[in-house]
């Protein structure tokens, strides 16, 4: 009998721990199945409605002002907004001093105008 070379014997070792390799490898079962609360048909009709959307690809913003729910009327909210503006200590609060509080002691003077006029009116 011939004795194989070292070279051979080493070559033969080798195939054949890669084909004990290869018999433990895992199969391949395949992608698994997409798990969607939606069906197919629906998925499509959103996509098309989406893609034939006006202005789909317009930054927000550019197209001018969007519109809000109002909760308030509009005269009543710039009523609130002169009164603040005229309060004589709109820009005082008590962190301005240490350990100070803000006492006002001047009467607001949008609240004087209509003090007045309630007086002018019930004059008459």
């Amino acid at each position: 009998m011939k004795s194989l070379p070292l070279t051979q014997i080493i070559a033969v070792g080798s195939f054949a721990m890669l084909a004990a390799a290869g018999a433990k490898a895992e199969s391949y079962e395949g992608v698994q199945p997409a798990v969607s609360a939606k069906s197919r048909a629906d998925v499509s009709a959103e996509a098309v409605n989406t893609a034939s959307a006006p202005n789909q690809n317009v930054v927000r913003g550019s197209r001018g002002a969007e519109t809000m729910a109002v909760s308030t009327e509009r005269g009543r909210i710039v009523a609130e907004a002169v009164r603040a503006t005229a309060a004589p200590d709109q820009n005082v609060s008590a962190s301005s001093r240490v350990n100070s509080q803000v006492i006002s002691t001047m009467q607001n003077p949008v609240d004087a105008r209509a003090s007045a006029a309630n007086a002018k009116s019930s004059r008459l």
